[in-house]
Formats: C-alpha cells, structure tokens, sequence
C-alpha cells in the first residue's frame, strides 16, 4: 500500500476528531487522495479546486498549520474533557483513539504536494501537466500538535490554557441573534496600558482571580464618570486571564430578556467567563430590568456557576429616578416600597467599584504616562498645560480625554 493511499484510509477512520473532516480544507484535502485512483480529469480537477481553496484561505505556504488547526479547534469529548482538566477521567480506549487520531492528522499534514502526484495510479500519463502544477508549502503544525510525542499531557495542557473549539479560537464574544458570536477584532487592551485607578482595578483583579480560583466571588458592577476606564477595566482583566480559560461574552442591555437562554449555553462548557453588561441604566422598571435582578440573586433561571456578571453604568442606583418619583403627590400609595424597588437591583451585586473624574494631578500623571509610552519628548509643563486647555474644551478631565490629548499630539 502506498502512503497516498495509507493516508487516505487512516483519515477515514478517524473517530474522536472526526469532526474535522467537515472542515473545508480538510475535506477538500481527502477529496484529493481519494482520487488518487481516479481518471486524470477526474483527479486534475480536484488538484485544481484544492489548490485555489488553499490560496483563497491563504495557507498554501502553510498547510500544515491549516490541517492541524482545524483539529486545534475541534471541539469533541477529548477537548472538552482536556479543557476542563479532567481528560485522564475518559476510558483508556478513548485516549488511545486520540492519540492515533492526532498521529494520523500529523502524519497527514507531512504529506507533500509531490508525494500526492507521485502517488497517483496514473502519474505516467499526467507527467507532462504534473511538471506544470502549483505545489504547496507544508510549513510547521498548529501550537499544540507540535508538542505531540506520543502522550496526551502537553496537548491536554494546551486545552486547558486555550479552551475548545470556538472558545479556542476566539477570545471575545457577543450575544446576537440568540446565539453567542465571535468578536472577531476585540479589545485587545491589556492591565499594563492604564495609568492611575489601581485601587479599582485591584478590587476587580481580586474577585476575578477568586472567581477562576473556585473561591468566594460577587457579580460586579463598575459605576462612575464617564470616560474613566469601567468598561476598559473589564475587557483587560478578561485579557489578562484568557490563558487560564477564562472567556468575556457581552449581552446588549436590550436583550438582557434572553439572559436564560445565554446561561443555558455556557453552562455546560468548561471554560469560565465574564458576562458583560455595558452602560447598564433603566429608565423604568421594564421585563429587561425584571431579568436582571432575578439572574443576579433570587430567581429560578440564575447564572450559572462558571460565569461572573460584570457590569458598567454611569449611575450609582441604575434606573433614572425623576424628582416626581420622590413625591408624595404621585398615583402611587407605596412610594416608599417604589423607591426600594428601584434601588434593589444595585444591591444585588455583591462588589460595587466607583470610578471618579481624577483631579489635577492625577489627570497630569495619566497625560504623561501616555505621553511616554508613545515616545513624546515635550515638556512636561507645557504638555499638561495643553492637557488643562483640552480637558476644558471637552468639558472635564477623564482618562479618556487624556487619550484624545495625547493622540492629537500626532495629528
């Protein structure tokens, strides 16, 4: 048996990572061995669909990244298992299963575009167009397939940092369309860019760490000045703990509604994660508002245990209260019982951190910061000076407004 035709075989009887044969590559690659016996229009034709394929997907100087990739971000018993860190739980007949799958996906992306041509039955008659085809590069193998030798150990490892299948691949997610969507260009900002709120940022770094540590942990909300880093904060702890499978999905305030179905999607993953809210406010007591305080404590349909909420508002008490909503001359007996109502939501998260407009100094420290961090040599007098004049022109100081200083500095 030839190793075109080995190959061919061995790919067909994957068992745990069967999944990657729907892969289009990977699918398109196996279509081009088993025509390997073909008729030559027959073969030629999916020599050619494989090799545009390739170049379309942009892996035709890496294909064997391509075909390993696909099993990276598989997602099956294995990696679900491994991801959870509870791999070695599986049968003993399993993990064999996976260690000649994963041999076998290794093996496939060694085989070259001359070894396919010399392998086919009828490469005497093609031999003149064979001389003429486009070739692919094979390259090196995705991360965790290169640290294969035999043993499961090291791969497990990389589930366990990386999560499986779209939680491997993505970082950042958003709930849409009822289902949770890839960011597929997120925030990629990290702890070490901010200047100033420490204290803040320490707090959330804490209960986060718990959080991942299965210690005592609150849901939290980040309340404060516009402009002061809440909603920064939130996306670089998620960055700074992403290698210990830690994973951030953000639920638009307007569809908090379908908060159930979310849980019941991520309940049963291994990886953890932030459920981010941003810009929570409620201008009346609405079915979103319901949602919300019933999933944060006392409902039937609460968070699951491998998720934290963490939410972002400009207002301490979250719904927008009117002057007419404290007087006793409104259609309402129970003003007193209205006005706990409103403020109960704000209670129920455990870990409550105020984000405040910094002062003169502290906004002068967060401009120079940025300043040199992006290589400006200006004075400092003169660089906060300008600073004060920007800030008054944009109606306040704020770490963001520091940011817009600094950047039109370029400009």
């Amino acid at each position: 048996m030839n190793k075109v035709n080995s190959i061919k075989l061995r790919l067909c009887s994957l068992s745990v990572f069967r999944g990657i044969l729907n892969r289009s590559v990977v699918r398109a690659y196996y279509n081009l061995l088993c025509a390997a016996n073909e008729k030559p229009e027959i073969f030629l034709d999916l020599y050619g669909k494989f090799f545009s394929l390739i170049t379309e997907r942009g892996c035709c100087d890496k294909l064997a990244y391509a075909l390993t990739e696909a099993a990276l971000f598989d997602e099956n018993c294995f990696t679900r298992s491994a991801a959870a860190g509870n791999y070695s739980s599986l049968p003993g007949e399993v993990l064999e299963a996976v260690k000649r799958d994963c041999q076998t996906i290794i093996d496939a992306s060694k085989l070259s575009a001359d070894e396919i041509l010399s392998g086919y039955k009828y490469s005497g008659e093609i031999a003149d167009i064979a001389a003429s085809l486009p070739k692919w590069s094979m390259g090196e193998c995705a991360e965790s397939f290169k640290m294969f030798d035999g043993s499961l150990e090291k791969v497990a490892q990389w589930y366990r940092e990386n999560g499986c299948g779209i939680f491997a691949r993505y970082k950042a997610f958003v709930w849409r369309n009822g289902d949770i969507q890839p960011v597929l260009h997120y925030d990629k900002i990290e702890i070490d860019d901010f200047t100033g709120y420490e204290r803040q940022r320490s707090k959330v770094m804490k209960n986060t760490e718990a959080f991942l540590d299965g210690k005592s942990c609150n849901n939290c909300l980040l309340y404060g000045d516009m402009g002061t880093g809440k909603s920064s904060t939130v996306k670089a702890v998620a960055n700074n703990f992403r290698s210990r499978g830690l994973r951030i999905v953000e639920i638009p305030k307007e569809r908090l509604i379908e908060f159930p179905i979310l849980a019941d999607k991520i309940a049963a993953l291994p990886m953890k994660f932030i459920i981010f809210i941003d810009d929570l406010s409620f201008r009346h007591q609405d079915q979103s508002y319901t949602t919300l305080k019933a999933v944060l404590e006392g409902g039937v349909s609460a968070r699951p245990k491998n998720s934290l909420i963490y939410a972002t508002s400009n207002r301490r008490h979250i719904v927008k209260e009117k002057l007419s909503d404290r007087s006793f001359e409104v259609d309402d007996v129970n003003t007193r019982d209205n006005m706990q109502e409103s403020l109960s939501l704000s209670d129920r998260f455990g870990l409550t951190v105020c984000y405040t407009v910094p002062n003169k100094n502290e906004f002068a420290e967060i401009v120079c910061s940025l300043a040199d961090k992006k290589g400006l040599t200006i004075p400092k007098d003169e660089l906060c000076a300008g600073a004060e004049r920007f800030a008054l022109s944009k109606g306040g100081r704020s770490p963001r407004c520091a940011k817009q200083y600094v950047e039109s500095l370029f400009c």
